[in-house]
């Protein structure tokens, strides 16, 4: 399998977006964001529709649409009785906007399943470096950020008692959020990279309580889900996002199991 060059890339890749989403994904689930990033991967496939009609990367339109987008929509967030269908209708919106941007392109529907689904033959060195650059970053931000935004992402009201600057924190992590949706897309597509971005995270909460474990578990079932999925890929010449999402649906409900186990034992 690592004959090729191109699975090599795509493993490199991999490993840097399940490191990213399973980090990310602990504090999604914890800061009760999971509809957000679900909405930012459907913006994201705008933002690489529209990059395609512009001529610039996909990458790079993705980024451009998340970044703006993930602050304004993130607001949403304190307004629970408009959330939902505030979000539908943006998702809505992105979706049809991506369709449109598609259409005005010269380019063929090959793109078109490439942003929704993800694909492992189309990564270069060029994009892989890319990517782990933008990981980097993001990860550089959490450790930056770590101890004033765990303590916010887990006890909000404590972090704003205890005179933290909170909306400095949430912009910051709305930022990593929309990026981490950018990297991840790349494998699994704009479709699905919400899984990798909240099954992980809401699967470790149910095994470990601590963050630094919460972190481990989510970051590790991130990287044997991607892994995993790869290697399926190539033995079967099935969707690797098919396996990727499978493993983590899989995931969540045995540390489900788990947990409804240790709470009747």
């Amino acid at each position: 399998m690592f004959e090729y060059e191109f699975m090599r890339e795509a493993f490199i890749a991999s490993t840097f977006i399940a490191i990213t989403a399973g980090l990310v994904g602990v504090f999604v689930v914890s800061r009760n964001m999971s509809f957000l990033s679900h909405t930012l991967s459907e913006i994201g496939f705008a933002g690489a529709s529209f990059g395609i009609l512009v001529g610039i990367s996909p990458l790079a339109g993705m980024i451009l649409f998340t970044l703006v987008s993930s602050i304004a929509v993130g607001s949403l967030s304190s307004e629970s009785s408009r959330r939902e269908a505030s979000i539908s209708a943006i998702s809505s919106l992105f979706i049809g906007l991506g369709i449109l941007f598609l259409s005005l392109s010269s380019e063929s529907s090959s793109y078109a399943t490439n942003i929704l689904f993800g694909s492992i033959v189309g990564i270069s060195s060029k994009e892989v470096q890319q990517l782990m650059i933008l990981a980097l970053f993001v990860i550089f931000v959490f450790i930056i950020f770590y101890k004033p935004l765990a303590f916010d992402s887990f006890d909000h009201i404590g972090a704003r008692a205890a005179g933290l600057k909170t909306r400095l924190l949430s912009i910051a992590f709305l930022v990593t959020l929309a990026l981490s949706v950018s990297i991840g897309a790349q494998i699994v597509g704009s479709l699905l990279v919400f899984v990798l971005l909240t099954l992980p995270g809401a699967t470790a909460k149910y095994v470990v309580h601590t963050v630094p474990k919460l972190i481990m578990v989510s970051v590790g079932l991130s990287l044997i889900g991607v892994w995993l999925g790869l290697y399926l890929a190539f033995i079967t010449n099935w969707p690797v996002t098919f396996f990727i999402s499978g493993f983590e649906v899989i995931a969540y409900f045995l540390g489900l199991s788990y947990k409804n186990w240790k709470l009747n034992h």
